[in-house]
């Protein structure tokens, strides 16, 4: 690969032994700063991203010894080698040296032969130093990304995508330790597609850009085996004959020149991180896999949950299918109820979960009517006393087949309050206000709403308007002090999106 060139601070309050250095050091491929006085050199290491100094010890303000102090004692600095240069020859001279933190010292007039050897094995040093300090930073890394996809990690709500993306900017965002950019490739499993994306840090490395890619890369690549992997490191002089020589062709064509790639390849993933500031190894390697790895197997374990979520799911609809079987002729009654709790509770700003929960376990809030004789539910004509207060069991009777267990606790408390009223008229057990938990609150509304405009044996539809003047104005039977105000204030909000999910499901 193109090595950087490395920064060489010369401090020297003599002109003439600073114009000495540059014109040896320069030739030799060094990048080279120079400052005259203690001051100025410790404002360029500030700047400067310095790889060495050389450093005279006789200058007027601050001495060779107080900047070489003043660099070991901050946390930021100290790994920069020092050099002191002094014609000094008094022991205690090179013991202060010593205790100021200096690595080295040249004697003056100085042996340009041996300068140049010294910087050489200093600057090797600093380099094996700061890989020493990537590896430490690199398991610091893993070990904080590892515990926050755990900390955030919801496997019903799992992106993988937001995951990856998360990996790309843990990797790109530490300057010369990482890759300028990163290629990904996913592979979409609904349309057998691979999206490519180019990822970046721009603007002076403080914004995060994806860039999309058009073309169909994966066909310049060679991929492992099903349901394997395999990670490649290639500087440049291992690039010509790889197996992925096409491919990098092909990126050079965005990415110019490319000096080195650590690559993750699988037949659902492909990551090509590129262009390391040093060159790369098996560890960069490993660092990226292990990125990578964490993500794959939370995606893994979120299918699984869902999996048994979707089984979950079906099985709460089967049985709310099953009560309405007994129920008059009702279409999608239950499907429609949880559609407009879940508006309602979007609308209120509860959050994801609450919304999804009440979505589903809303099914389930006539699913007592299991026990009610069909002669009562499928009576044309107004009940009687006695089999209205049958009827009005099958909140208590559905709560009782629910049951206790915590993943149907919200299904359980809707069947039992569903019946409920704001003003305490409501049964089975006349609770009022915030009494009665809210996701029965938010139910009851969306049942009647059903009720009244769905056609029952007993009753002709009722159409969304007059559906809305009955809930927000009153009918003499439902009025609007029955319900929660805010509750139904988010129906008067929503009330086209109703309108909408009748339509929808009315003949499902």
């Amino acid at each position: 690969m193109k090595d950087k060139k490395r920064k060489i601070l010369c401090v020297d309050d003599e002109p003439v032994n600073l114009q000495l250095l540059d014109a040896f050091l320069r030739p030799q491929g060094y990048e080279i700063l120079m400052a005259e006085s203690g001051a100025q050199a410790i404002e360029l290491i500030r700047i400067h991203m310095v790889d060495i100094v050389l450093l005279d010890v006789m200058m007027p303000d601050m001495d060779g010894f107080e900047v070489c102090q003043y660099i070991k004692q901050d946390e930021k600095l100290r790994h920069i080698p020092v050099i002191i240069m002094t014609a000094l020859t008094d022991k205690k001279e090179r013991i202060r040296g010593i205790e100021a933190g200096a690595e080295e010292f040249l004697s003056k007039p100085l042996n340009f032969a041996e300068v140049l050897a010294r910087v050489r094995m200093l600057i090797q040093m600093k380099a094996l130093n700061d890989r020493l300090s990537f590896a430490y930073n690199d398991m610091v890394t893993l070990t904080a990304h590892g515990e926050g996809l755990m900390h955030r990690f919801d496997p019903v709500n799992f992106n993988f995508q937001a995951s990856i993306d998360d990996i790309m900017k843990q990797t790109l965002k530490k300057g010369d330790a990482r890759p300028e950019n990163i290629i990904v490739g996913v592979f979409n499993d609904k349309d057998n597609t691979w999206q490519w994306t180019m990822h970046r840090y721009g603007a002076a490395d403080a914004v995060f850009e994806t860039e999309p890619l058009a073309g169909r890369y994966e066909t310049l690549l060679t991929f492992p085996k099903r349901g394997s992997s395999a990670t490649s490191v290639l500087n440049e002089q291992d690039m010509e004959g790889s197996e992925l020589a096409a491919f990098l062709a092909e990126m050079h064509k965005s990415i110019a020149p490319i000096d080195n790639v650590v690559s993750y390849v699988s037949g659902a993933l492909c990551i090509f991180a590129i262009n390391y500031g040093y060159a790369v190894s098996s560890f960069d390697a490993s660092v990226l896999n292990n990125f990578v790895v964490q993500s794959l197997f939370l995606k893994n374990l979120s299918a699984q949950v869902q999996e048994t979520e979707d089984a979950f799911e079906y099985m709460v609809y089967s049985l709310a299918r099953a009560a309405e079987s007994s129920d008059e002729d009702t279409g999608n009654h239950i499907l429609r109820v949880g559609s407009y709790s879940a508006t309602i509770a979007e609308y209120l700003g509860m959050d994801t979960r609450f919304i999804q929960t009440i979505r589903c376990q809303a099914t389930l809030h006539d699913v007592g009517k299991i026990h009610i004789p069909e002669v009562i539910l499928k009576k044309p004509r107004q009940l009687t006393m006695s089999e209205w207060q049958e009827m009005k069991q099958h909140s208590a009777y559905g709560a009782k087949i629910i049951g206790s267990h915590y993943r149907l606790s919200m299904a359980a408390s809707i069947a039992l309050t569903h019946h409920e009223k704001w003003d305490g008229s409501g049964y089975p057990n006349g609770l009022k206000a915030e009494q009665i938990p809210i996701e029965g609150r938010i139910v009851s509304l969306a049942d009647i709403y059903d009720a009244l405009i769905n056609p029952r044996v007993y009753k002709p539809a009722f159409s969304a308007e007059a559906t809305y003047n009955i809930l927000t104005k009153g009918d003499g039977r439902v009025m609007p002090h029955h319900f929660d105000p805010q509750v139904l204030d988010a129906f008067i909000n929503t009330a086209s999106r109703f309108t909408e999910i009748y339509e929808e499901l009315k003949n499902k």
